[in-house]
């Protein structure tokens, strides 16, 4: 589009010149001085409106970014914004970004409607200028001057204010398009020549760090040696404290080497500088060979288990099953209802934490490289899991190659090579595990829990936690194998078929607002109509009577001019080249003057009816003026005011469509978010609103106006030659068939594009999630051919969609020039003594301005149709189905619920959807208020499906109460915003520290500053207003974990739940959090699923599950005291040592419990 537009830039000059030279030379340079005045002006003000248009474009464009970014971190942390009850916080912050966004977007539409309106008066009030100078400087009005000018000055109008200002517009877009991509391209790109075994310093670009083996030459040692020297590092380059400082490491190859320290000492940023992900600032830095990475937080994509371990590398099922075997996948495969071909939803959506970690392991080690960076891949796992991973894998499997490991598992230190001790992004101490000394173990001892000796034999625990619901999914599904395919796939987005729906255009007036407001708007176009037409008329009577004054002022001698204002020349001044308007082209127009075939009509009208001349007596000139005035100046009112109504009723419109998606999708079930992926749902918020925002507006604006005119023109074409009424309507006629035709094919195009622009959405946010591991893994080009063939799928879509365009508009074409040539023909072939040529030329002018506005009415329409397919694609999601209402409806709890935190099960079932089977199945259990509560069991047990319960993330039957309440009959805010979660993912959003603590802005900062205090973090973030990157990039997994538990504090409610809460931490913040937890929450009611039984093993009573159901709730040392228990079976599965030790734990907590209960002392949980 814009490339069409934009060469009437340069002919704009060209065709001014020659056209104000025309006029001058029929009207004299008074009169063409004043019209031209007045298009110069006319030019000026749109050559600044679509200035400003091209600087509120850019200014759009940052800030839908910003409000598609926030709608990505709300879709990806929706289950924590559920559980937290922070729905409210988070609308108001997208409100605020939508509401600056359309504040811009709002302004850009009054200046389009600035310019719809200049597009329709402009050449009206120019040739009202010109004639009434013409007319005051005493010269005669004539129907040649009259015709002349106004076909003069439609060409002006239509290059200078239609298309020229298009062109503008179209410009400063395009140059802020270009802008941003510029921006983007110009952006620092990885150095494909800086391979792994090259050394790097800091004036080497932050080049890729992974070669395949066969581009690797081993100059500077052996493959897999690592060494720096001096290195400084940091995230940003003009950082006055450098991430990492002074890091001195040399690692031979085939060595295993641990690192090790505490929250945020640096020990995941010396991966990601050997990665060179970490710019250097200094130093130097040489890496041989091919790395494999395996990220803190799992990075998985969409497709199945398989493709997530391959990778892109080849199928090889001797190693593919050696490699599974090592990684204790195994059992998993065995359990999914497809095996490894089973389905991986966005981010391992279906898989629990420790299955994510072990595929994400599975992809490293299968890849074969030289260098294994392991960024603690064992705290997401069970103890047994653990000890197979690094005795099995890790030590056995991986030997010969160097594998840098971080852990906070230090039990494994013994059988590392080589111990890196880092703080505070430096390195302490690199040392054997023999080598340690004194001081090295204070500094470790002080990082350790209870279960930091760890025996070297026997079996362990064999229990892992599956995040909230999810655990079961797979579990569920295997009730459904015999009826799924063979290998399970996404589900599918839902596709309209047909037309559009009356009720979609019913729902987008209804959202406009006030059906009075829209009435008026309609009226509108009908007033301005009758208006402009009016004035038309006006002119036409004025220049008759013009004529009848001349006659009689000569006494019956010939008049200048005959009967007929048309000139005998119309033919060739009838058919302008620029009123051929093609339907290819004839879509981007945003009006068609017909001033010159309203006046024709009308004055063929008046003078071919005898009587009507006897009706107007000739009055003076300044009459004709004075009202010939007031109508222009109407029409001027009418139009802008029209314009400007009809713009902001289509932003209130919009306004509410956005609002009503994103609150029925922030109310929409976990499960909506399961099983449809971030990109399918930002697609309504970004390419849907963006169509509804800008395109639809100008595209039913050009509609209304374009079908109104062509009424105006049919009623007068019908008046004066009743003949054309029967070629006119068949040539209606046709061109509804093809629109009906095209309409079917462009809406079933248009939303197969929608919808393909999906999957492309969630590959680039995938891919952006996952990039060292992609970069480590040397896979950019396979990732780049696969997003190829996902831009292939859109863009195909798309071609369609201009092919079958084009095809609809040569046909359109086809079908006006057949029409145009059987109705001059017709002239040639029954000519005789009576035709005139004035009637030929108001015949044909008369079918050019219909074919054209024909095309062009009927390629506006069905551009409203493709385009009311946005509208209908975000209409269903204001069909969403909604959870229970958030607000309770009828008796509220009392303010201090709970007060005691008593939580009763009755007779519970859970399942994630009437097609699944129950996760939960017939749970009974009562936990007493201030109850310390244990939740463990086997993978699929159903731990974290009885916390989802809890929160009613999904629908149950049954009953729930705390504190003698059904939580049924609860709002899900006030049942929600009264439970504190610690999650196992810790969730962080953009925006400030304050934020993240307290959304609601209910406490003060004294508050959270003593929250974090508790949690150690009061020294280590200096603001509470610093800025938290998205997903808490700019801090260690433990710190984000902290933050989580100070939410906790805050928040300060008589229930506490912990879901794996201290599965990715270090020990040192795994024994604050346990601290924390004893000593804050000493009285409330603690429930923990945990896989680790150190943790849970001085509880007050542990809840054993096993597929759904209760097996065992008792206090532990009772379970222990059944060695047939499920519990006694899991503690002696972790071997004779540590199950003597969790034995004595749970002793302990049992005499203490009983015998002191007032007594306050720490339990000792090792030996």
């Amino acid at each position: 589009m814009a490339s069409y537009f934009l060469h009437f830039i340069w002919i704009m000059p060209f065709n001014a010149v020659i056209s104000f030279y025309i006029i001058y030379y029929n009207v004299g340079i008074s009169a063409s001085a004043a019209g031209m005045a007045i298009v110069l002006v006319s030019i000026l003000i749109q050559i600044y409106m679509t200035t400003m248009q091209g600087k509120l474009r850019y200014q759009i464009a940052i800030r839908t970014d910003k409000r598609v970014k926030l709608m990505n971190e709300v879709t990806s942390g929706i289950q924590v914004i559920k559980m937290y009850a922070w729905e409210k916080p988070f609308e108001k912050m997208v409100k605020l970004c939508r509401s600056s966004e359309v504040s811009f977007i709002t302004k850009t539409s009054f200046v389009n409607g600035v310019l719809s309106a200049m597009g329709v008066f402009m050449e009206r009030l120019s040739l009202y200028v010109t004639i009434v100078t013409f007319a005051l400087t005493g010269n005669p009005i004539t129907g040649d001057i009259v015709f002349s000018m106004a076909q003069l000055f439609n060409t002006v109008i239509y290059t200078m204010c239609i298309c020229f200002p298009r062109g503008l517009t179209f410009y400063n877009e395009a140059k802020v398009s270009i802008g941003r991509i510029e921006q983007f391209l110009i952006l620092d790109e990885i150095d494909r020549k800086s391979i792994t075994n090259q050394p790097t310093n800091s004036q080497e670009s932050n080049g890729k760090q992974i070669t395949s083996l066969e581009e690797t030459n081993y100059e500077k040692g052996e493959a897999g040696d690592i060494d720096l020297d001096n290195v400084a590092a940091s995230w940003m380059p003009n950082s006055t404290i450098p991430t990492l400082v002074n890091v001195d490491l040399h690692v031979k190859s085939g060595t295993l080497c641990c690192v090790v320290g505490n929250v945020g000492a640096g020990k995941s940023s010396l991966l990601q500088l050997l990665l060179k992900e970490l710019p250097i600032t200094s130093g130097k830095m040489n890496v041989n060979g091919a790395i494999a990475y395996a990220s803190q937080e799992p990075w998985l994509f969409v497709s199945n288990v398989r493709d997530n371990i391959l990778f892109g590398k080849p199928y090889d099922r001797r190693k593919y099953r050696e490699v599974v075997k090592v990684c204790s996948l195994e059992t998993d495969f065995k359990q999914f209802p497809f095996g490894d071909k089973s389905f991986v939803g966005e981010r391992g959506t279906s898989l629990s934490g420790g299955q994510r970690a072990r595929v994400n392991l599975a992809r490293a080690v299968y890849s074969e490289a030289d260098i294994y960076l392991l960024d603690d891949p064992l705290s997401a796992v069970d103890t047994k899991v653990a000890k197979h991973l690094f005795d099995v894998c890790i030590k056995d499997y991986l030997s010969g190659k160097t594998r840098i490991l971080v852990s906070h598992q230090l039990q494994f230190l013994n059988g590392a090579d080589l111990i890196v001790i880092i703080n505070n992004g430096k390195i302490v101490r690199v040392c054997t595990h023999s080598d340690l000394t004194e001081n090295d173990l204070k500094f470790i001892q002080r990082q350790e829990v209870k279960e930091v000796r760890e025996v070297k034999e026997g079996k362990h625990e064999k229990t892992e936690e599956i995040p909230a619901s999810k655990d079961n999914i797979f579990q569920s599904v295997n009730s459904l194998a015999s009826i799924a395919a063979d290998e399970p796939e996404e589900t599918d987005e839902l596709i309209e078929k047909g037309n559009i729906s009356s009720d979609t255009y019913v729902g987008y007036w209804r959202a406009a607002g006030n059906i009075l407001v829209v009435l008026l708007s309609f009226s509108l176009f009908i007033v301005a109509q009758v208006v402009t037409n009016s004035a038309d008329l006006w002119m036409t009577h004025w220049v008759n009577d013009e004529e009848k004054r001349f006659q009689s002022n000569n006494n019956g001698t010939d008049s200048p001019t005959s009967s007929s204002i048309l000139p005998k020349n119309a033919l060739d001044t009838l058919l302008p080249s620029n009123l051929s308007l093609s339907a290819t082209t004839a879509s981007s127009l945003p009006e068609v003057s017909i001033t010159i075939v309203t006046m024709d009509l009308i004055n063929s009208a008046i003078n071919s009816t005898m009587f009507l001349e006897s009706i107007y007596e000739i009055k003076p000139r300044e009459y004709y003026i004075w009202i010939y005035t007031i109508l222009i100046g109407s029409s001027v009112i009418i139009l802008t005011i029209r314009s400007f109504l009809f713009y902001h009723i289509c932003m209130t419109a919009s306004k509410v469509l956005h609002s009503q998606i994103f609150n029925n999708v922030l109310q929409a079930p976990m499960r909506f978010f399961d099983t449809n992926p971030s990109g399918r749902i930002l697609n309504r918020f970004s390419k849907d609103m963006g169509a509804i925002d800008e395109i639809l507006p100008r595209a039913q604006f050009d509609t209304l106006q374009i079908f109104l005119v062509l009424f105006g023109i049919l009623t007068m074409v019908f008046i004066v030659t009743p003949w054309m009424m029967v070629p006119t309507i068949v040539l209606g006629t046709i061109f509804y068939w093809f629109r009906v035709v095209y309409l079917k094919c462009a809406q079933a195009i248009k939303r197969l594009e929608g919808t393909s622009k999906a999957p492309m959405f969630s590959y680039v946010s995938a891919t952006l999630y996952g990039m060292p591991t992609i970069r480590s893994a040397n896979a950019e080009q396979m990732l780049v051919k696969e997003f190829d063939a996902l831009q292939d799928q859109h863009t195909s879509t798309w071609f369609l969609f201009i092919a079958s365009s084009t095809a609809f508009g040569f046909y359109l074409d086809v079908i006006s020039t057949t029409f145009l040539a059987f109705v001059t023909y017709q002239f040639l072939i029954f000519e005789d003594e009576n035709t005139l040529s004035g009637n030929v030329g108001l015949v044909i002018s008369q079918s050019l301005i219909l074919t054209g506005m024909l095309q062009h009415g009927v390629r506006q329409s069905t551009e409203v149709a493709s385009n009311m397919v946005s509208v209908e694609r975000v209409v269903q999601y204001t069909k969403l189905e909604k959870e229970h209402p958030l607000e309770t409806i009828g008796q509220k709890p009392p303010r201090d619920w709970p007060s005691r935190g008593k939580i009763q099960f009755k007779n519970t079932y859970l399942s994630y959807a009437l097609e699944l089977s129950p996760v939960l199945k017939n749970v009974n259990i009562e936990i007493d208020s201030g109850e310390k509560i244990g939740v463990v069991g086997r993978t699929g047990a159903g731990k974290s499906t009885l916390i989802a319960s809890l929160f009613r993330l999904a629908p149950i039957d049954g009953t729930i109460t705390i504190d003698d309440f059904d939580t049924a009959q609860l709002g899900l805010r006030d049942l929600r915003s009264n439970i504190s979660i610690i999650p196992q993912e810790p969730v962080l959003f953009s925006a400030s520290l304050r934020y993240n603590l307290d959304p609601f802005e209910k406490h003060n900062d004294s508050v959270l500053w003593e929250a974090l205090e508790h949690v150690e973090l009061k020294d280590t973030l200096p603001d509470l207003n610093m800025t938290i990157n998205e997903g808490g990039s700019n801090l260690s997994a433990g710190q984000r974990q902290l933050i989580c538990l100070a939410r906790a504090i805050v928040r300060n409610k008589k229930i506490l739940v912990m879901d794996e809460a201290t599965a990715n931490v270090d020990p040192q913040t795994d024994s604050l959090i346990q601290k924390t937890i004893r000593e804050r929450f000493k009285d409330c009611t603690v429930l923990t699923v945990a896989h680790r039984l150190n943790t849970i093993m001085d509880n007050d009573r542990v809840l054993v599950m096993d597929a759904g159901q209760v097996m065992e709730f008792d206090h532990p040392h009772n379970l222990l005291q059944n060695s047939e228990s499920f519990l006694s079976k899991m503690v002696n599965e972790t071997g004779s040592d540590m199950a003597n030790r969790l034995k004595r734990v749970a002793k302990n907590a049992f005499i203490h419990k009983n015998n002191a209960p007032s007594e306050n002392s720490t339990l000792e949980h090792s030996d």
